[in-house]
């Protein structure tokens, strides 16, 4: 089953983003690669052409799906976990109606239609019968790039489609890749992502690959096996965010979800949103301290001067990872003298905080992301799900390519100071009052356990004589029951055969699927569908 999808895009000078969609063609796969899935390649490839692809100028991650034998673009998106598809014909040739309405409703935009099925193919691997939605009304900013759905890669407690299966009684809505993975248990059960960027006008490789990873990220497989949050039957690709460092300041983090460590923050990885959306403070601490920089109330950005390099880290389980500070700081749409902050300060709250970072496209391309569903045991259970990341970004070398994108002299011997909130020593250094009174109890602990087993012991053997003395008196007055009582209680609620299949699960989509410029997006317009049924749009989360 494992399989490579290489993804083409058109790289951009300066990451300014280029007006209008460009068709791009496919090439064949490069040298090299055992019968990789070409998606995309630059349009100036001489190849024969195998799909097609927009241009999404550095910010949608689009791969083909085949639904009911006709090809679709889509979006990758790890913060979602659905496959709908918007057709130029309502309803999709060749997909089975379920009767159930739904609306998704994302970060930004949303799409509403009939949950479906039919054959669907996906990196060369085939599912027989594939539960999706049916779009016959979308505003989504995906569509405007060329996408005509997207193909959410989260777990099945986040689909709604799923969850409105279940509550049919059937188990038949799960998502794409658990069917992928049911059907090919012998296999590795993970994806990777090798989202690329750079500053000049040649086509790159990015890649997206099932079951194994690309050659030249191999290493990947050596990296820390990062936990996702909660350990345990978790909902999102979420992980724990140790600390970030800019410049030579490490920053400490915090989180506004429950039972999170100290320390920490709880981030969600999400191929699926351009930017990422952090805590007002920690954009403060990233962009408050360049020179010229400042905060446009109207934007909810920061306004950073191009030519002004800043130099960053994630710390993410012990491990270091640098952001390429073309991705810190962007060039405006409007304005290519104009750059602005990646990093939108903005409160996420979703079920009274279930993360507290929204990483985007503008970290993951500088990682190579392997997000595993669990490693199978010798009895074929499967383990909690995990996240390995390798990191892309050679400091010194980023500052060249800055420089040489925006000017100025490059930077040398970058290196961050990172925080021991991790795991590591955990040494405790006791007071002199406090060992010394451990020192005491250490000699004289062996006699009071003593003593106290003997007082315990006396004290059974005088319970064991009441009881038995109790009961001799009971015995003679005790009645025959005329009905025997019930073993166990009465339960409150009757299990039905539909709550059998029913994951107690709640679909908070979270994906923002933004374009470059997230706020100047045109709101969504006033949905008018009954909101009372299972279908009912939900609250938007933006």
């Amino acid at each position: 089953m494992a399989v490579k999808i290489p993804i083409h895009q058109a790289k951009r000078s300066t990451l300014h983003r280029r007006s209008g969609g460009t068709s791009v063609s496919v090439s064949k796969p490069p040298s090299g690669l055992a019968d990789p899935h070409v998606l995309a390649a630059s349009s100036n490839s001489s190849s024969n052409s195998l799909l097609s692809l927009s241009n999404v100028q550095d910010l949608l991650y689009i791969a083909n799906v085949t639904v009911g034998g006709v090809s679709f673009p889509v979006q990758l998106d790890t913060g979602s976990s659905d496959l709908w598809i918007y057709p130029t014909t309502y309803p999709l040739p060749n997909a089975t109606a379920s009767g159930t309405s739904l609306n998704l409703t994302y970060g930004i935009g949303w799409a509403q239609g009939q949950v479906a099925y039919a054959p669907v193919e996906f990196a060369g691997i085939p599912v027989s019968q594939q539960a999706f939605l049916n779009v016959s009304s979308a505003e989504n900013p995906a569509l405007s790039y060329g996408a005509a759905g997207i193909l959410g890669l989260g777990f099945n407690s986040l689909s709604t489609v799923d969850l409105a299966i279940n509550q049919t009684g059937s188990s038949s809505g799960r998502t794409l890749l658990y069917n992928l993975f049911q059907d090919n248990p012998n296999e590795p059960n993970f994806i990777a992502f090798s989202l690329q960027s750079s500053s000049d006008g040649d086509s790159i490789e990015g890649t997206f690959a099932i079951g194994e990873t690309d050659p030249q990220y191999a290493n990947v497989r050596n990296t820390n096996k990062v936990p996702t949050w909660p350990v345990i039957a978790p909902s999102r690709w979420n992980v724990l965010l140790d600390s970030f460092v800019v410049g030579t300041q490490t920053n400490d983090v915090s989180s506004t979800v429950p039972g999170v460590p100290a320390n920490k923050a709880v981030v969600l990885l999400d191929s699926g949103t351009s930017y990422t959306y952090a805590p007002v403070d920690v954009c403060t601490a990233i962009y408050g301290g360049v020179p010229g920089a400042q905060y446009d109330s109207s934007l909810g950005q920061w306004v950073v001067p191009c030519d002004a390099e800043i130099d960053m880290a994630l710390q993410i389980d012990n491990q270091i990872f640098p952001i390429h500070p073309l991705d810190v700081t962007p060039t405006s749409t409007g304005d290519k003298n104009t750059c602005v902050g990646s990093f939108v300060p903005q409160t996420v709250a979703v079920e009274a905080g279930q993360f507290d970072w929204l990483i985007g496209d503008n970290i993951l391309r500088s990682l190579y992301t392997l997000y595993d569903f669990g490693d199978f045991d010798s009895s074929g259970n499967m383990g909690s799900p995990y996240v390995q990341m390798l990191a892309l970004i050679d400091p010194n070398q980023a500052s060249v390519e800055f420089h040489a994108a925006r000017g100025g002299t490059p930077n040398s011997n970058i290196t961050y100071n990172v925080s021991n909130s991790g795991s590591g020593d955990t040494t405790v250094t006791l007071s002199t009052d406090v060992a010394t009174t451990i020192d005491k109890l250490s000699k004289y602990l062996p006699a009071m356990l003593g003593v106290m087993a003997l007082n315990a012991f006396v004290l059974v053997m005088l319970a064991c004589l009441g009881i038995v003395l109790l009961c001799r008196r009971r015995r003679k007055v005790a009645r025959v029951r005329t009905t025997p009582g019930r073993l166990t209680p009465m339960p409150m609620n009757i299990t039905t055969s539909a709550d059998r299949f029913s994951d107690p699960h709640a679909y908070q989509p979270v994906s923002m699927a933004l374009t470059e410029e997230p706020l100047f997006a045109p709101p969504s317009p006033a949905f008018t569908g009954d909101s009372s049924r299972l279908g009912g749009r939900p609250m938007s989360v933006a």
